[in-house]
């Protein structure tokens, strides 16, 4: 039982004798919080006394001081509830659990913190780590950074909306263009982008692609995003708009493929 101290201004005993003021103050919380432990039972209200004040106690005291101590530790309120009435071996287990559950919330921050650190660096999305090295390897081959930049934004799109396909489309081009001959295709595609459209090295180069997609893959369809889905044209559509070249180009091999 506390006395009281020197000053005689606090009077803990056996009896209910602090208002929910008091005991907020002494606990260091808020009487909202206070009032939101007795909203979802954590914290039994008590009944008002003569005077319409609701009074609190030592155990009233010390089982806010656990509440609060749970939920400053990332405990969910609707857990603490449950632990209130556990036995010591139960407790000891849904702590286990929770300090797993926090670990797996640790690491997904550290991951937030990761892509906000590389979107504070000027990366707008952040990609698989072989993408950026495929991303460099393009660089080094002799691509425009203008294409460069076109594939970094272009596969920024499928994986935020394709995560399960866009891997097995990105290491489908990485193997094409692992190919030295079919990367030189790739090459003269970029490279084509400031040709006029009526240029006739667009119409070879059209035949060229055409028939290199039929040798890589045979009567089967090169891998896809969903037929359904509008992502495949809205991404030609954004490389077709930045030259009236590559529009041409891809009019014809779409002619030629159908054909």
């Amino acid at each position: 039982m506390l006395q009281p101290c020197p000053r005689g201004r606090v009077k803990w005993d056996d009896g209910r004798v602090i208002t929910i003021g008091q005991l907020a103050r002494y606990v260091g919380v808020s009487v909202k919080t206070i009032r939101v432990y007795h909203a979802k039972g954590l914290l039994p209200e008590p009944d008002r006394d003569a005077s319409g004040y609701r009074r609190y106690g030592a155990d009233d005291a010390i089982a806010l001081i656990k509440i609060r101590t749970l939920a400053e530790a990332g405990v969910p309120l609707a857990r603490i509830r449950g632990l209130r009435s556990a036995t010591d071996e139960e407790f000891q287990e849904a702590l286990r659990e929770i300090d797993d559950e926090l670990t797996a919330r640790i690491r997904g921050l550290r991951a937030t913190q990761g892509r906000l650190r590389r979107l504070a660096a000027g990366q707008l999305a952040p990609l698989p780590t072989e993408v950026g090295a495929h991303l460099e390897d393009l660089a080094r081959w002799g691509f425009t950074p203008r294409w460069v930049d076109l594939q970094r934004d272009l596969w920024i799109l499928v994986f935020a909306t394709y995560p399960d396909r866009a891997i097995t489309l990105f290491h489908d081009q990485a193997e094409t263009l692992a190919d030295p001959a079919l990367r030189q295709l790739f090459l003269d595609y970029d490279h084509a982008h400031d040709l006029d459209a009526d240029d006739p090295r667009i119409d070879d180069l059209a035949r060229r692609i055409t028939e290199a997609t039929r040798d890589r893959y045979g009567p089967d369809e090169p891998p896809e995003l969903d037929a359904a889905s509008a992502i495949p044209a809205l991404i030609q559509g954004t490389v077709n708009a930045s030259s009236p070249a590559w529009q041409r180009l891809d009019t014809l091999i779409r002619a030629q493929r159908d054909a």
